[in-house]
Parts: structure tokens; C-alpha cells; sequence
């Protein structure tokens, strides 16, 4: 009952309060805390000097470590707390930083607003938080898709995969995954410094959110105004996608709103040519971003439910 229902109480705090800023601006927030843990790590293990193969073997070790300490953090203090409705209170409060639903919500609806009111600069600015291609390269199609394929990753990512590990062991598979994700999106990079360095990292994330990716995907198609569109062209595409599971949510909203995903982007002035989701399709526009957030808001309330069922059945 405690783990299931736990993450129901995370959503629901985040949903309603986000992680506010000036609680940020006094302790800062426990993805800074792990962050700051592993870029330690990356600075003292990960020398440039060093031949690749011992790099990878730090970075294995750096990986095992980050995330074995979270998980043991995680376990001594859920192991503290009395049993029944309290603890899955108490590991629900505890585990609302983790839940980024709000956050989510309110960075995508920030490139929408302003673009929906032609405001093209604005929108640059608020896309160029949530995603690393190149903002003054974008369009109103290139900001929008950018939002959209944003959303349905983030929405993997920040709050599917995390509720999932934290249903299955609480603090400790919900503190493990957070560990997981962080070491990925610091050091999991097919760069010069971290290809050796960081294989370990993004290997992890990849094993970690197979099964969240392709549930995320899931209740995008069972919420999508166009439901088999949603459907065929996330069994159709979703596996020409770079990441082995980024295309599953993503190809699932391109079929749901009707409308082209991922294709050619730019990168540090770099044009990466990464196929088309849903090719044939029309360009999203401003609108399409709104109605993504629709699907994702239905989305994330249908996950809430099941796992209220499955906490109180």
C-alpha cells in the first residue's frame, strides 16, 4: 500500500506547490545536491590524461557510487519511519522534490504563452531553458516542436520514471533513479571529455527508463484526441529515434497531436540530422503546445489513479 500511495502524496504536493523559489534559493534542491556530488566526481576521477580504458572504469565506479549512496540514504531513513499511513505520508512529502510535474508543466506552458501572443523573442528565451539546440536557429515551428518534444521526454523522465521506481521500493528506488538520471545528464555525453567517462552513466539511464519510457508512451496514446494515430505512429517511429527510449513518449504525442517531431536541429552551430517522427505530418504550431499539455495534464492524473487503485484496492 505505503509505496504505491507515497507517490500519489509526491504528485499531489508538487502539483499544487512545485518546489517554490525561495525554499530553492535557501537549500537549493536535491538534484543541485547530487549534482554537485558527481561534478566532484567527474573533476577528480575523470583525467584527461588517463587512457580510455581506465577512464571508463572510473567512471563505472563514479556511476556505482553516486547511485548506491543514494539508495542507501534513501533505505536507512525510509527504515526509520513507522509503518502504515504515516510512512506513506512522511515518504511522499520526502519524495515530492523528486516529482517534477509542476516544473514541467510551467516551463512548457512559458513557451506557449508568449508565442501563442507573437512574442517570438520570449519564447526563444523560455525554450532555451528546457531544451540545448540552438534558440535563435528556431521558428515558430522549431520552438514549438522543441516544447513538445521537451515535454513528452521530461514527462518520462522527471515524473513517469521516477513514480515508477519509487511504487516498486520508496525512498530507495525513487532516490536511486534521481541518482541515474543526474549522472546522465552530467556526464552521459558522446563528447570528448565524457565518451569513456560517462559510458557507464548513460548505459544505466538507458536500462532504468525501458520500461517508464514505453508506459509513458502508453498513457499518452490512451489520452490522445487522435488515439490510434497516437498508437501506430509510436510503433511505427518510435525505435528511429537516436535515444532507445525518448522516442517512445515522443512518437506517441507526434501521432497524438498530428504533427512532425524531432528531424534536423542545430547544436553549437552543428546541424544534426536525426529523422523525422511522424514524417508527412504538418509543423506544430503555438496551439499544438497547449494542446500537448492537455494530454499530459489527463496523462499524469490516469497514472495518479492507478496508482491510488493499486495503493488502496
Amino acid at each position: 500500500m505505503g509505496f504505491a500511495g507515497a507517490m500519489v502524496v509526491a504528485m499531489a504536493v508538487d502539483a499544487l506547490l512545485g518546489w517554490p523559489s525561495w525554499l530553492f534559493a535557501r537549500i537549493g534542491h536535491p538534484v543541485t545536491w547530487l549534482g554537485r556530488l558527481i561534478g566532484a566526481i567527474d573533476q577528480g576521477w575523470n583525467r584527461e590524461s588517463d587512457p580510455p580504458g581506465l577512464r571508463r572504469v572510473a567512471g563505472i565506479a563514479g556511476a556505482l557510487l553516486v547511485i548506491a549512496l543514494s539508495a542507501v540514504i534513501g533505505w536507512a531513513v525510509q527504515s526509520l519511519l513507522p509503518s502504515g499511513w504515516i510512512q506513506m505520508v512522511l515518504i511522499g512529502v520526502m519524495a515530492w522534490p523528486l516529482v517534477a510535474l509542476r516544473s514541467l508543466h510551467d516551463h512548457v506552458a512559458a513557451v506557449a504563452d508568449p508565442l501563442l501572443a507573437g512574442d517570438v523573442a520570449a519564447s526563444r528565451d523560455a525554450v532555451s531553458r528546457i531544451v540545448g539546440r540552438d534558440p535563435a536557429a528556431l521558428d515558430d515551428a522549431g520552438i514549438a516542436r522543441a516544447a513538445i518534444e521537451s515535454l513528452a521526454e521530461n514527462a518520462s523522465d522527471g515524473i513517469v520514471a521516477p513514480v515508477f521506481w519509487g511504487a516498486l521500493f520508496g525512498l530507495p528506488g525513487i532516490l536511486g533513479y534521481k541518482a541515474i538520471n543526474t549522472l546522465d545528464s552530467m556526464i552521459g555525453h558522446r563528447n570528448e571529455r565524457h565518451e569513456a567517462f560517462g559510458w557507464a552513466a548513460a548505459r544505466i539511464d538507458d536500462i532504468a527508463n525501458f520500461i517508464p519510457a514505453r508506459l509513458t508512451g502508453f498513457l499518452f496514446v490512451l489520452l490522445a484526441p487522435r488515439r490510434s494515430d497516437a498508437l501506430s505512429c509510436m510503433t511505427r517511429d518510435a525505435r528511429r529515434h537516436r535515444s532507445p527510449n525518448a522516442g517512445w513518449p515522443e512518437a506517441a504525442m507526434a501521432g497524438a497531436l498530428g504533427v512532425r517531431l524531432s528531424g534536423p536541429r542545430i547544436y553549437h552551430g552543428s546541424t544534426t540530422n536525426e529523422p523525422w517522427l511522424n514524417e508527412g505530418a504538418r509543423d506544430p504550431r503555438a496551439a499544438d503546445i497547449g494542446e500537448g499539455l492537455t494530454v499530459y495534464r489527463r496523462a499524469m492524473l490516469l497514472l495518479a489513479g492507478v496508482l491510488a487503485i493499486l495503493a488502496f484496492a
